[in-house]
């Protein structure tokens, strides 16, 4: 199979081999010069890869390039064919990410003309109340004509996308809850006076924020696939090289983007090997075992902590261009699946990794990690 068919089982859609930024769009610094932060970037690659682990949240300090690294991720993305006018991004061919209409369509078999756009990337304001996000149904209209007349919300332009909330935190839990339970069926669903509306929503949700302005209840916490924590950078040195950079760009983003395309280009078709790579990864029923007691022994409600775990490592072994997972693999990822998971007070803050370490080190018989 091609990378451009395998990549529709990921991002659910056909890809170009490569997409160079037009004049006409707004230059977005580059993934591949981002420095440092190397779990946020991992952990965003990994979703890219595998969108069924479930997201991101971040946590970390504020002006540490969360924002920045979001969108430069979807701008490295490649392009997704789509029905042309559909507003809800369906797939021309796939039946699971047609809406109802695009499916009444294919079936009766109406020509369908087709698009290409680049994958998008749709903010949620704080403010946003749940028929923005969700969508509203007409119901006068509704009732008069006898027609579904429904206004799409943040969902729907959302699908087969990346849905990004900054300040998580700050937002109401029902909301998150919505976003979480979309996430995770694929589906949309608007009900008002007796009338139902769904729609695909197929997206990969990434949740950022500051710890000191609160943290998601361990609830929804927990339904977040990886937590990946980030710091302000310390080193003098990689400070100055991390302004350095920003400065270039920000001075001439042609020259800029010109000197790192090749490396865009060259992760752009490393996420598109890795993606259809994925299917012919295995991993050691020894090693699931292995998982699954780590997971047993830091007290992990629920076996979503087994599954996120499973997934991202093979995520993380395709990326490396491998198909067996190693022990190394599941080191590699294990804290960012579990730390979140851990919490039983609600007052304590989640740990940075230490106990995942520790535990995980005696059940794979490695040497305990220090520090």
């Amino acid at each position: 199979m091609s990378p451009t068919a395998e990549v529709s089982n990921t991002l659910n859609a056909g890809v170009l081999p490569t997409v160079t930024a037009t004049p006409a769009r707004r230059a977005v610094f580059p993934f591949t010069a981002i420095v440092g932060q190397e779990e946020m970037k991992l952990a965003l690659l990994l979703n890219v890869i595998d969108p069924k682990i479930g997201g991101v949240m971040i946590m970390g300090d504020r002006g540490t390039g969360k924002s920045t690294t979001i969108r430069a991720l979807t701008d490295l993305l490649p392009e997704i064919e789509v029905v042309a006018d559909d507003p809800f991004n369906s797939h021309p061919s796939d039946p699971d990410l047609m809406s109802d209409e695009v499916r009444d369509r294919t079936l009766s078999q109406t020509d369908i003309k087709i698009a290409r756009k680049k994958v998008q990337m749709v903010d949620l304001p704080l403010g946003a109340t749940e028929d923005r996000v969700c969508g509203t149904i007409d119901i006068e209209k509704a009732l008069s004509e006898g027609v579904k007349a429904f206004e799409p919300g943040l969902l729907a332009k959302a699908n087969r996308g990346i849905l990004y909330v900054d300040e998580v935190n700050l937002l109401d839990d029902h909301l998150v809850d919505v976003l979480l339970d979309s996430a995770a069926s694929g589906w949309n669903t608007v009900e008002r006076e007796g009338i139902s509306i769904r729609h695909p929503a197929k997206f990969i949700l990434i949740g950022s924020g500051n710890p000191e302005e609160g943290e998601l209840r361990p609830q929804l916490l927990d339904r977040f696939g990886m937590h990946a924590e980030i710091r302000t950078v310390k080193d003098p040195n990689l400070r100055v090289e991390i302004v350095e950079q920003r400065s270039s760009f920000d001075q001439n983003p042609a020259e800029f983007l010109a000197k790192y395309q090749r490396e865009q280009d060259e992760m752009q078709q490393r996420l598109v090997e890795a993606q259809e790579r994925l299917k012919s990864v295995t991993i050691d029923r020894e090693l699931r075992v292995k998982i699954s007691q780590v997971c047993a022994e830091l007290d992990v409600d629920g076996l979503r902590g087994d599954l996120v775990t499973n997934r991202a490592a093979k995520a993380f072994t395709a990326l490396e261009c491998r198909t067996e997972v190693t022990v190394d693999d599941i080191r590699r990822v294990m804290t960012l699946c579990l730390r979140h998971r851990l919490r039983k007070d609600p007052l304590e803050s989640i740990d940075s990794g230490y106990k995942v370490t520790k535990v995980f080190d005696r059940v794979f018989g490695l040497e305990t990690t220090e520090g």
